[in-house]
């Protein structure tokens, strides 16, 4: 598969690839939240509103915001004016927010609760304020995540959409991503995570996010060994035939120059052994022929010789 991209260089908006490939939100909600986060600063444009210029039916428009709502995306406020007549603050954001890191975007810093739904007053509600928020961009941060906890999230998002059971929030996710993460940076594969996560899971499960975590810890997978030592440099073989070796030990000759050398060797042993023999064969012919130890002549064979002697005078 090919793929050709020119960036632009206006009038674009940055969407992360978590909303881009979230598995719980629908096309027409991630239709919805890119509309809505492509407005210009200042733009107040209700949902509803992005919906009908988005082409995008009300049972659709509904549903989506429903997801939104629920992946942390859209938050949403109902509030009383001073005459009676209920207004509704929409907060949307490029990232999940809780519903105290809603409000705290909404009003600067208070973590005040939200107000009460009361039924609303007679009269016609007020315009519908849109709030935006692109403060918490990952590529913004002084810290962005690692490759290995994005991947993390994305497993665990997988995880969380296949089984019910383990239904977990976006805060979850990111909180629990780092430790997936180590899981593939120790070798581990999606398949394994999955099987980890959901194998032996009771039918109902408390604290989704808690047995999670606890699986992660428990079951992390052993650290992969560590790279094997780099081999020694080539260098040129000391018996002078040019070949270039690379020593396992500390060898200086290749294989050839060694093994000539050992033959070389063993001949040498071979010819000294034998001249040695003949010295040794030799020094015995001369101490039988030779003097006696007293240093006058000794001979062994002189009784043959008088007797030869003898035999000529007679």
């Amino acid at each position: 598969m090919f793929r050709h991209v020119i960036a632009p260089t206006r009038f674009f908006t940055q969407i992360s690839n978590d909303i881009i490939r979230h598995p719980r939100l629908s096309s027409d909600a991630k239709c919805l939240l890119t509309w809505q986060l492509s407005l210009p600063p200042g733009a107040d444009e209700p949902l509803s509103v992005s919906a009908e210029r988005a082409g995008i039916k009300k049972t659709a428009f509904i549903r989506a915001k429903r997801e939104l709502k629920a992946e942390g995306y859209v938050h949403e406020w109902r509030r009383s004016g001073p005459r009676g007549r209920w207004s509704t603050t929409q907060l949307v954001s490029n990232v999940p927010l809780t519903e105290a890191e809603a409000l705290a975007v909404r009003d600067g810093s208070s973590t005040s609760a939200p107000p009460t739904a009361a039924p609303p007053a007679v009269g016609e509600p007020t315009r519908r304020d849109v709030g935006r928020s692109q403060e918490k961009n990952g590529e913004n941060t002084p810290h962005p995540p690692h490759p290995l906890a994005e991947r993390g999230a994305l497993a665990l998002a997988a995880v969380s959409h296949r089984d019910r059971r383990l239904r977990l929030s976006g805060r979850d996710i990111r909180s629990l991503a780092p430790l997936a993460g180590q899981w593939f940076e120790r070798g581990a594969t999606l398949t394994d995570l999955h099987e980890a996560l959901t194998s032996g899971l009771p039918d109902s499960v408390r604290s989704p996010a808690g047995i999670t975590r606890d699986r992660l810890v428990r079951k992390m997978p052993d650290p992969l060994p560590g790279p094997a030592p780099a081999p020694p440099p080539l260098r040129a073989c000391a018996g002078g035939c040019g070949r270039m070796i690379r020593p396992v030990a500390d060898e200086s000759h290749c294989r050839d120059c060694r093994v000539q050398a050992a033959e070389a060797a063993a001949n040498t042993h071979n010819i000294d052994g034998a001249v040695e023999a003949t010295r040794r064969g030799m020094a015995a012919i001369r101490e039988a022929l030779g003097g006696d130890p007293n240093g006058g002549p000794r001979n062994r064979l002189g009784g043959l010789t008088g007797m030869v002697d003898g035999s000529t005078n007679m």
